[in-house]
């Protein structure tokens, strides 16, 4: 049973993937524990300040593999396993790895430029980021692979789950109005109890429990639009602890490779375009 998990895990780069992030967020839970977070952010999180003074450049790579919560990690790894073990099949392990990881970088360095030059104003720091915030997560590369999809498999029909998003709003909205401490630790523990319920929710192949996480069907081409100029709007009212530029940074090197793609290999791309048409 235990050779089996460690074959499945070992098996492709996204499995790979997955497990890093898992280990390294655990690992950053140790040393907070044993050094204090504040000590440790700095050095695993990108923060545009710090990027701009020529400190702490790796964790344009770190910060990838880091996550703010749980939740965080759980909803990304999620995402992670079924849009990147699908890329893996179509464009093969090693280009796959090579593209995920470029596309991180990228994300990573979209985040930080366009919160260093454009985010010194209020209006500035709402669109794109405030320059001493700090950002974490593989979410900028996973929309480097939606951005992928969305040129090779335009027509293929995908769910986006609405309801974390719906409840990462509301929580931010709460935020500004309730200021008892204890009070928001609760809501924000029901909240990631929300998220991991969705994602099984989903999964469940039960249309009576799956509604639970507000799943909306829509073509992949439709699927960084969704995910992200809703989010933006919102973004003016109200703070939301979303790195909507990371995402685009990911969405830009995913749309510029695929269209390399259908370019260097225009039959192979539609082939593969016309099959998950159906």
């Amino acid at each position: 049973m235990i050779g089996k998990i460690f074959k499945w895990l070992f098996r492709t780069y996204t499995n790979k993937l997955i497990l890093a992030n898992v280990i390294i967020f655990i690992l950053f839970l140790i040393l907070s524990a044993i050094f204090g977070q504040e000590n440790i952010i700095p050095l695993v999180a990108m923060q545009p300040a710090a990027f701009f003074a020529g400190q702490n450049l790796w964790t344009l790579v770190t910060s990838m593999f880091m996550h703010a919560g749980f939740a965080h990690l759980f909803f990304n790894m999620f995402s992670l396993m079924f849009i990147g073990n699908f890329v893996e099949k179509l464009i093969g392990k090693r280009r796959f790895l090579i593209f995920y990881l470029i596309s991180g970088i990228f994300a990573g360095l979209v985040f930080v430029l366009s919160a260093g030059l454009f985010g010194g104003s209020i209006l500035g720091g709402k669109i794109f980021g405030m320059p001493l915030n700090y950002g974490v997560g593989a979410s900028g590369a996973i929309f480097g692979l939606v951005g992928l999809l969305a040129v090779l498999t335009p027509r293929n029909h995908v769910y986006l789950i609405l309801g974390p998003l719906i409840a990462i709003v509301l929580q931010a909205i709460l935020e500004n109005f309730i200021t008892n401490a204890s009070l928001m630790s609760i809501i924000s523990l029901i909240i990631n109890i929300y998220f991991i319920f969705s994602v099984f929710a989903i999964i469940s192949f039960n249309s009576r429990i799956q509604k639970y996480s507000v799943p909306v069907n829509m073509p992949f081409w439709m699927l960084p639009i969704i995910a992200i100029v809703p989010l933006i709007i919102i973004g003016l009212f109200v703070t939301l602890p979303i790195g909507n530029m990371a995402h685009i940074g990911g969405l830009i090197a995913g749309l510029i490779y695929g269209f390399y793609l259908k370019y260097k290999y225009p039959k192979k791309t539609s082939m593969i375009s016309r099959h998950f048409s159906k």
